[in-house]
């Protein structure tokens, strides 16, 4: 589904991120725009076929402008140079755990979870972990998890146990995530295969217990 074409305009964006240069390549962008709407119906399709509860998306819940928010940013390259892919439960801009692709040459991932949370969201996250640390512990020690996507990230989680919970709680380094993903590198060649959709869904399904329990423990009621 993805073209060399597609992966070719991203790569000179990149090169040449300023609107006279994008501008003068409208065509260029309107055949990208088709393939990221067909990619992404494609995903959504294959992907409802594991997790029903992603099949009711359209490409506008799933899909980012490609201009970047540069009001706050000391980069200001005004567009964005990958496509992105996010399905997930619930309502547009609901704070629940989905399922991620990013596409760019060279640097291509897929990822699943819950990316820094609110800190209501968190505490009903920890929450649920405290309770309930034996179900997280299966997911992560599945097979396929842990051949496709090793382990839980670890970047910018906490020293110790958060305030509230013991500092040898069975769960801690659990407790001390700040996020909750996982993610999965994808190369170029898997990338232009004619089969990556469907693989590529096959290895993010793996990820549908971690969503389920991330979500279990942000839609339940105290």
């Amino acid at each position: 589904m993805i073209t060399t074409t597609t992966l070719q305009f991203l790569e000179d964006l990149r090169e040449n991120n300023y609107r006279d240069w994008f501008q003068a390549h409208q065509d260029r962008y309107a055949d990208y725009k088709k393939d990221y709407k067909a990619t992404t119906e494609a995903f959504i399709a294959e992907m409802g076929k594991y997790d029903e509860a992603v099949s009711h998306l359209e490409f506008k819940d799933c899909s980012f402008r490609i201009n970047r928010d540069i009001r706050f940013s000391k980069d200001k390259a005004p567009y964005k140079t990958n496509m992105g892919i996010w399905m997930y439960p619930g309502a547009k801009h609901d704070n629940l755990a989905g399922y991620y692709m990013h596409i760019e040459k060279g640097k291509s991932f897929i990822a699943g979870g819950l990316y820094c949370p609110q800190p209501d969201a968190l505490k009903k996250v920890r929450r649920e972990i405290d309770g309930f640390y034996e179900d997280l512990e299966e997911v992560v020690a599945n097979n396929d998890f842990k051949t496709i996507f090793k382990a839980l990230s670890t970047e910018d989680a906490l020293k110790t146990t958060p305030k509230g919970f013991e500092k040898d709680h069975p769960a801690a380094e659990f407790l001390k995530l700040k996020s909750f993903i996982a993610q999965a590198p994808i190369s170029d060649k898997e990338l232009l295969s004619k089969n990556f959709i469907q693989n590529t869904v096959a290895k993010l399904a793996v990820l549908k217990p971690l969503n389920d329990f991330l979500n279990r423990g942000l839609t339940t009621e105290e």
